[in-house]
C-alpha cells in the first residue's frame, strides 16, 4: 500500500513539474515576449539557432545595400540571430559606435521580426560618471560613485530613458513590440570595462543591473528578455559571482573567443576548455530553468578553413544551446563570417547542412513569436 501511495505521488509530482511552462522574468512581458520564451526553451531541443552581428546592415566590401549579407550570399539563408549594439545611443547620436543609423538599425531588427528571426541587443555605453570616458576606459569603483553622486545617477537615468524609448520604438506590422534579447553588463568576469571585475564589486555590480532592470520595467518596457552574459569562467560559483537574481534574468550566457596560441608548438584547448564551460552553463541553466547561450565567439578573420566543423561544431553539438552568435563582418581584418570566396566558407556550408545549425528559414517555420500550437 504505502509503495502505491510512493508510486502515485512521484507520478504527480513529475506530471506537475512536466506541465509547468517558464515564464519571462517580468510579469508584464507582452503575449509576443513570453511566447517567444517558451519557444527557445523548445527550439534548444531541436538545434542551435546561428547568429552574426550586424549581419544585414554591412559586411566586406559593401554596407547599408538592402537585402545582403554576407551569410546568406554563401549559404542562401541569413542567420537566425542577428546582434546590435546600442553604444552612444545614450550620448544622443543619430549612430552607434560602429556607425550603424539608428533609424537604420531598427528597420534592420523590424526586418528580422518579420522574417521569423531573433534580435538582440548588446550596449557599450559611456561612462555616466564621465560621458567622455568609453566602455573601455576602466575607472575604479564607477558603480560605487554613481549611486553616491546625485547628477550622476540622473544622467544616467536619462540614459536608460533614451533607452526605454528606442526598445519600445521596435515595432512590429501590427504595431506589436518586437520581442528581443538585451544584454547589459556583459564580459564583466573581465576587466576591461569599466563594470568589470576588478573595477567594481560583485555587489555592486548586482545593484546596477537591478537598477536598470527595474527602470525599464517602470518605463513599460515589457519586450525585452535580459540576457546574463560572462566572458570566460572557471566554475559554476565563478559563473554565479555577480548574478543578479532569477527574477532579473531570463537567459544566461557567455562570450569567448577563439585566440589561437601564437607557438605553434603550443597546445590549442579552446575547444575542450569552451565545452566545459558549456556543460556548467548548461547545469545552471537547467537548474534555474533558464535559456543558455553563447552569446558572442568567433575565430578573427577565420584563418583555419575548417573551423566551422572542426572546432565550432564540437562545442556546440548536443550542448542545448538556444543560440550562438559570432561578431560582426568590419572590415578585412576585422571580420568573423565567412563571405563569398573567403577560405572558410566551404566548409561553413557544411557546418550549416547540420540538422541541429537552425538559420532563417529553420525558425521562421517555428512562429517563434506565436503560441506553440502541436501538429
Amino acid at each position: 500500500m504505502h509503495r502505491v501511495i510512493i508510486v502515485c505521488l512521484f507520478a504527480t509530482l513529475f506530471f506537475q513539474a512536466s506541465c509547468t511552462q517558464t515564464v519571462p522574468s517580468n510579469s508584464k512581458a507582452t503575449a509576443e515576449t513570453e511566447n517567444l520564451y517558451k519557444n527557445l526553451q523548445r527550439l534548444q531541443q531541436k538545434g542551435t539557432m546561428f547568429g552574426h552581428q550586424d549581419d544585414l546592415a554591412y559586411g566586406i566590401g559593401w554596407q547599408y545595400e538592402e537585402g545582403r549579407s554576407d551569410v546568406k550570399e554563401v549559404v542562401g539563408q541569413y542567420p537566425a540571430v542577428v546582434g546590435w549594439d546600442l553604444g552612444h545611443l545614450e550620448l544622443g547620436k543619430t549612430a552607434n559606435l560602429d556607425d550603424v543609423p539608428f533609424d537604420r538599425m531598427r528597420e534592420y531588427a523590424q526586418d528580422v521580426y518579420n522574417m521569423g528571426g531573433l534580435n538582440t541587443f548588446s550596449w557599450h555605453l559611456n561612462n555616466p560618471l564621465d560621458p567622455t570616458k568609453t566602455s573601455w576606459d576602466k575607472v575604479d569603483s564607477t558603480i560605487y560613485r554613481l549611486f553616491n553622486n546625485p547628477v550622476a545617477l540622473q544622467r544616467y537615468d536619462s540614459w536608460l530613458d533614451k533607452l526605454a524609448t528606442f526598445m519600445k520604438s521596435l515595432q512590429g506590422p501590427k504595431g506589436e513590440a518586437i520581442p528581443v534579447v538585451f544584454r547589459p553588463l556583459h564580459e564583466h568576469t573581465g576587466n576591461w570595462f569599466w563594470w568589470g571585475r576588478g573595477n567594481v564589486s560583485a555587489e555592486e555590480y548586482k545593484r546596477l543591473w537591478r537598477y536598470t532592470v527595474d527602470y525599464l520595467r517602470k518605463q513599460k518596457v515589457n519586450n525585452v528578455l535580459y540576457a546574463y552574459s560572462t566572458d570566460r569562467f572557471t566554475s559554476k560559483e565563478d559563473y554565479l559571482e555577480f548574478y543578479p537574481g532569477d527574477k532579473y534574468v531570463d537567459i544566461v550566457g557567455f562570450d569567448i573567443y577563439h585566440r589561437p596560441p601564437q607557438d605553434s608548438t603550443q597546445p590549442d584547448n579552446f575547444v575542450p576548455q569552451t565545452r566545459q564551460m558549456v556543460e556548467t552553463l548548461r547545469t545552471i541553466g537547467q537548474e534555474k530553468n533558464k535559456v543558455w547561450t553563447l552569446s558572442e565567439t568567433g575565430l578573427e578573420t577565420l584563418p583555419q578553413a575548417d573551423w566551422w566543423t572542426n572546432t565550432l561544431y564540437p562545442i556546440i553539438k548536443d550542448a542545448g544551446l538556444s543560440y550562438v552568435l559570432v561578431w560582426r563582418n568590419g572590415r578585412p581584418d576585422h571580420y568573423y563570417a565567412p563571405y563569398v570566396g573567403q577560405k572558410s566558407a566551404e566548409d561553413f556550408k557544411e557546418f550549416v547542412q547540420r540538422p541541429d545549425v537552425l538559420l532563417m528559414d529553420d525558425v521562421a517555420k517555428e512562429n517563434i513569436y506565436q503560441p506553440f500550437k502541436k501538429q
